[in-house]
């Protein structure tokens, strides 16, 4: 006799199959974390990020339920759409702070470079799966095509932010692909000639008439700004300076929950969003920040992980991809924050407010999530 009784549990344990309990705890860490950090930064903005989480959460849970290969499948049209977007931005874009980097389509208001840091690696990914076995050297210049096509329409916005992310996502997957580390030794040997000659004539190449080509003014100020913050200690060196001074002030255990003084004297700028780790530092000093490493450390090992014991060889490229994107945001704020790195408006993954970019990060986590199940449902 079949009993058809509400069973609870068991509706509870099928919604929370497709969840991967090491990625959950991490998830889980990370957001915690920064509800402390907002009630301190910005509490007022907590409501909204709260719903922000809502729907990231739920966005990772639907594809924490699909197949890789139906992640694959959907590559090419997300992709495509992706570039109609940006063209469509150049053409018909909203301008807010000197950039275009919206489209207003009337029910809503979207950034669709933020569509390509999940569209870049899963096309890629398909693209070399098409070419499993057989890859050329023609098709890694084919796969940097398709990645320079969106990267060049983010970088004229312009948004060298973003434009550096989805070009780290691409190059990740190429590389994990198969291309020869002898080939990135010319680009590596002009990169460090690059930087030694912006070091060593930093006085000279930042004057006011000398025009760096490659480079718009503001993106030319970012990195002179990072060689000496005092040129412009009130101005654009502000941010560097308080940022500095908020992480160091916070020494070995902090100040304090709520008791930072660059924090709340408000001499911290964007101190809820890119720079929410100098409140970290200065609320819970080097303890505190060691805390977030450690956790952000167990995410790309539980990433590489599954990245290593995946099914295809897709879903190795598109897992590996990802828990490098989880790498290369949180290196490049903590550069930034730290003054190592010119700040490009990169935020703190799982921990600055807004909700593009936890959205799109959470959707990673759904996609490593997908591959990790798809593993044991290929056994069974």
């Amino acid at each position: 006799m079949n009993d058809n009784r509400f069973n609870p549990l068991a509706l509870v344990l099928g919604f929370l199959r497709p969840l991967d309990p090491v990625l959950m705890f991490v998830l889980a860490a990370l957001l915690g974390y920064a509800h402390v950090l907002m009630q301190s930064a910005s509490p007022e903005r907590l409501d909204s990020q709260i719903t922000h989480i809502g729907i990231a959460l739920a966005g990772m849970w639907v594809l924490a339920w699909l197949k890789p290969q139906r992640l694959l499948s959907m590559a090419v049209p997300l992709y495509l759409l992706g570039v109609v977007l940006l063209v469509a931005v150049e053409l018909f874009g909203e301008v807010s702070k000197g950039a275009q980097r919206w489209l207003d389509l009337g029910v809503a208001r979207i950034q669709p470079s933020e569509l390509m840091k999940i569209a870049m690696p899963l096309m890629l990914a398909w693209f070399f799966q098409m070419r499993e076995g057989q890859t050329r050297f023609i098709d890694f210049i084919l796969a940097g095509a398709l990645l320079l096509v969106p990267v060049g329409l983010i970088v004229i916005q312009p948004d060298l932010g973003t434009s550096l992310l989805i070009a780290a996502s691409g190059l990740y997957v190429i590389y994990f692909a198969g291309l020869s580390w002898k080939l990135l030794i010319p680009l590596m040997v002009a990169l460090v000639i690059g930087l030694g000659s912006i070091v060593a004539f930093g006085d000279t190449l930042c004057q006011p008439e000398v025009d760096w080509q490659v480079l718009r003014e503001y993106q030319k100020q970012r990195v002179c700004t990072l060689l000496d913050p005092t040129r412009d200690p009130l101005g654009k060196g502000f941010h560097i300076i308080q940022s500095t001074i908020a992480i160091g002030s916070g020494g070995l255990t902090g100040k304090g929950w709520m008791d930072g003084t660059q924090t709340h004297l408000a001499f911290l700028p964007e101190r809820h969003t890119d720079f929410i780790f100098a409140v970290l530092a200065e609320e819970f000093g080097l303890v505190g920040a060691l805390v977030l490493l450690a956790v952000y450390v167990l995410l790309l090992l539980r990433g590489f992980h599954i990245a290593a014991n995946a099914p295809t060889h897709a879903a190795r490229l598109l897992a590996g991809a990802i828990t490098m994107i989880f790498f290369t945001y949180a290196f490049v704020n903590m550069g930034m924050v730290s003054g190592i790195l010119p700040v490009v408006g990169v935020p703190l993954p799982f921990i600055s407010y807004g909700g593009t970019a936890l959205v799109t990060l959470c959707l990673g986590i759904g996609i490593l999530m997908s591959i990790q199940r798809s593993r044991f449902a290929d056994k069974t």
